[in-house]
């Protein structure tokens, strides 16, 4: 399945935001391959971040990593950077769809 979303860094934090994604670690890495992502692209306009992911089960995937220790250091370095801290509820289906060209 694809699943859009999108998120918003604090001001001033984009510099931060792409050094930091300029290496994942390798556990994390391996975690969400595990958890049935096969991709994770990032856009960034200003504070505003859009993901486009593909996954197996986006809920499946949230709820496999919402405690995995190579997710939870990651997300701590995440919250300091975003203006809305991820809580992994898992409850979101993403973006809604309203067109697509095939």
């Amino acid at each position: 399945m694809r699943v859009a979303l999108h998120t918003r860094l604090k001001s001033g934090r984009e510099g931060d935001y792409e050094q930091v994604h300029a290496v994942i670690p390798q556990d994390l890495e391996i975690a969400l391959r595990d958890a049935g992502v096969s991709s994770w692209r990032i856009w960034r306009d200003g504070l505003d971040l859009f993901h486009v992911l593909e996954v197996e089960d986006y809920q499946a995937m949230r709820h496999a990593l919402r405690d995995h220790p190579a997710n939870v250091p990651w997300q701590r370095r995440m919250a300091a950077l975003l203006d809305v801290e991820d809580d992994y509820a898992g409850n979101d289906n993403g973006l809604k769809l309203v067109w697509e060209l095939r």
